[in-house]
């Protein structure tokens, strides 16, 4: 992780302990348990209503505990107010006040703290600056574009120095082509600040390119934790390679394996597994082949170039083949 500004030391060390959330007989989340150093990116993955929005709501205090703890650099937070955890939030709405300038926004928490025009002011200039909206501290939000909006909101929620920055799908209302800028964007200041970021997102492709580390949920549990690399390459169980797209499941032998598409191979020369095309997607740099093994739905992705040098049509007859070693065996099949 880079430097953080002005070489504070690292604060944000999160720790979740056996952290349960119920509504009545329901149970939001289960038995969530997790150590998050200071200062990583981390995502929570996962489906609508796998408790990871819950999650983050119970480490900014928005949503109590039922039962277990959670602990921020080593102090228990789960009984304090969210103004005293030591976190801020962003919501997915960005919650601008519409009435208050830009400026204005961002100087705000300091204002209700008691700080003077001149020093709020100052500070909310100095994150203005950081988030490349300085130019823009007299409009007004409704003056903003969304991408402008979300930085503005990203400033306010960093003006009280938080060890955590806790994010709610701070990405979803932005068009795809700003969501991939605003990403790189998030990207620069974790590493600039050196803060801890906890994110929540159902976007696989968000979730592999910002985080360190990768929790999955479903169900209100975590079906697997690790970085984007193992989360992808080794997935634990069906859910997760099928969840995380890029996977076919294949029975070997009476037991089931991860492969994924870009490691399926096709041949018109015999050998492998007898199928016919089912479809053919040209996605730009890559093309999917979708297949039929006999009932079984199996996809080969292969570069653009690898495609038009040997190019299959919908119902052609092909084999399919794989190494054993591009292979990964799934606990729970």
């Amino acid at each position: 992780m880079g430097t953080p500004l002005n070489d504070k030391p690292l604060h944000g060390e999160l720790e979740l302990m056996q952290v349960t959330k119920r509504f009545g007989d329901s149970i939001a989340v289960d038995s969530f348990t997790q150590h998050f150093p200071a200062g990583q990116y981390v995502s929570l993955l996962g489906p609508s209503g796998c408790g990871k929005s819950t999650t983050l709501r119970m480490i900014a205090g928005h949503e109590s505990v039922s039962s277990g703890d959670i602990r921020l650099d080593g102090r228990s937070i789960s009984q304090l107010r969210p103004a005293q955890r030591g976190t801020a939030m962003m919501f997915q709405s960005y919650a601008l006040f519409p009435h208050l300038s830009v400026l204005d926004n961002v100087a705000f928490s300091l204002k209700m703290r008691g700080v003077d025009t001149t020093a709020r002011e100052r500070k909310a200039h100095e994150l203005l600056e950081l988030v490349h909206m300085d130019e823009f501290a007299s409009r007004m939000p409704e003056q903003l574009s969304g991408g402008q909006q979300q930085r503005v909101a990203l400033a306010r929620a960093l003006i009280t120095e938080p060890s955590v920055l806790l994010l709610d799908e701070p990405l979803s209302a932005l068009d795809p082509f700003l969501r991939i800028r605003m990403r790189a964007e998030l990207s620069r200041l974790q590493r600039e600040l050196g803060m801890t970021f906890i994110h929540v997102t159902h976007s696989q492709d968000e979730a592999m390119a910002l985080s360190d580390r990768v929790v999955l949920m479903n169900n209100s549990v975590i079906e697997q934790a690790g970085t984007p690399e193992e989360i992808f390459n080794a997935p634990q169980t069906s859910f997760v390679a099928k969840f995380m797209g890029g996977h076919n499941i294949v029975d070997v032998d009476g037991r089931a394996y991860a492969l994924r598409t870009d490691r399926t191979r096709l041949s018109t020369n015999g050998g492998g597994v007898a199928a016919q095309v089912a479809n053919v997607e040209f996605l730009g740099r890559t093309v999917d082949v979708s297949l039929d093994c006999n009932g079984v739905e199996l996809v080969a992705s292969m570069p653009d170039g690898d495609f038009h040098r040997d190019r299959v049509r919908t119902g052609d007859s092909i084999c399919v083949h794989w190494s054993h070693d591009d292979l990964y065996e799934l606990s729970d099949a």
